[in-house]
């Protein structure tokens, strides 16, 4: 397909997808200004969350070989919806490739990004890598004899030209919110910044609707316009937040953000993956986050924690404990960004009685692996 009717499509069905969500979720929508956001359980089923880790949309969007991988992205989502059935999702981050963006609004692509999930329903939540905000990269072959190319944009109602500035993390989660009722997601505290998708979300039962089954943590591990990192401040902001919401560690709690801490490092697996680590490949070294903030030591204090999930290294799927609790990777879903090994996206499931969480991975050809118990 040329790549201008690949965006004029896309475009054209915004519109038509964001009004059938709205009706599909209504019912479900929660409001933006309660101390947390909420998700309720189906009756009699368990919860099930799929997570899409380093999609990396847009990336070479000048050439016809980024928007065909944003095409092939789309259909490992939608295979794994459409098999696993999911009640939330989960975007781990590197939704979009900003470096690669020769646009002004990189929420074009993110919205291609998200239009699977919302298209069916599905509510989510999204937390930030380092390439959602990163500063353009000029091509070196741009300059070159054959000069820049004359570049191919998405169809942009107000008239904008192409340009090269860029969308901050504060406008991509803007754009995200006010844009869509189905999306969950939060900008977070102020005095946070600059990480933004620092939040808290419930998961309430269907049968006892004032009882949490699970809290969801996001935070944004950095990278892109300022270090990888989850400071101080961030790991304060935890503790301060679970202590008060969850006292007694009841609750058991997920937390989600992109870049692994050096804790991963500790329990990687050396060569092949073998007990009691459980996953299928371990192709490359951990990239872990450039400093140790304090949030693993609160988070191993806390009996509560069952698990950590990131995503950034394309090339690693494994789950390993850590303590009491499970440092996981998410699974490479996108065709954009490196390595060439198969897509597919992590599983979770809950159970409420009795209570469990398990964990596998779905892969675009409909196979499972790795299937592991984590609480």
């Amino acid at each position: 397909m040329p790549t201008s009717s690949y965006f004029t499509i896309l475009s054209n069905s915004c519109l038509l997808l964001l009004f059938q969500a709205f009706f599909i979720s209504i019912a479900a929508s929660s409001d933006r200004h309660t101390p947390e956001n909420h998700i309720r359980t189906r009756a009699g089923a368990p919860f099930k969350v799929a997570l899409f880790a380093d999609l990396h949309f847009g990336e070479n969007a000048w050439t016809d070989w980024g928007p065909k991988q944003d095409v092939n992205s789309i259909k490992v989502m939608s295979s794994v919806l459409d098999t696993e059935t999911p009640d939330f999702v989960v975007y781990l981050g590197d939704v979009v490739t900003a470096n690669n963006i020769p646009i002004a609004n990189a929420s074009l692509f993110w919205d291609q990004a998200i239009s699977p999930t919302r298209s069916r329903g599905i509510p989510w939540a999204s937390v930030f890598g380092n390439h959602d905000d990163a500063p353009f990269e000029w091509p070196m072959e741009w300059f070159a004899a054959s000069g820049i190319p004359q570049l191919v944009c998405p169809v942009l109602n107000s008239g904008e030209e192409c340009s090269f500035r860029g969308t901050s993390r504060l406008e991509l989660m803007k754009n995200e919110m006010d844009n869509n009722v189905l999306s969950l997601s939060k900008s977070g505290p102020q005095d946070l910044w600059p990480g933004i998708s620092n939040y808290v979300l419930q998961v309430l039962s269907k049968e006892k609707p004032h009882t949490p089954l699970v809290y969801l943590y996001f935070l944004d591990s950095g990278g892109g316009t300022y270090p990888e990192v989850i400071s101080t401040a961030q790991a304060g902001w935890f503790k301060r937040i679970s202590e008060e919401i969850n006292p007694d560690s009841r609750v058991p709690e997920l937390i989600f953000w992109h870049i692994p801490s050096k804790a991963y490092k500790k329990v990687a697996p050396k060569f092949r993956i073998h007990k009691p680590c459980v996953g299928s490949i371990n192709k490359e070294k951990v990239a872990a986050q450039e400093a140790e903030m304090g949030i693993m030591k609160i988070l191993v204090k806390r009996p509560s924690v069952k698990a950590v999930f990131v995503g950034h290294n394309h090339g690693l799927d494994w789950c390993c404990p850590y303590g009491q609790l499970w440092l996981c990777f998410a699974r490479h879903t996108g065709y954009g960004g490196y390595g060439n090994w198969a897509r597919g996206s992590r599983i979770l499931e809950i159970n409420e009685r009795p209570f469990s969480i398990s964990s596998w991975i779905r892969m675009e050809d409909g196979s499972v692996h790795s299937e592991v118990i984590l609480s």
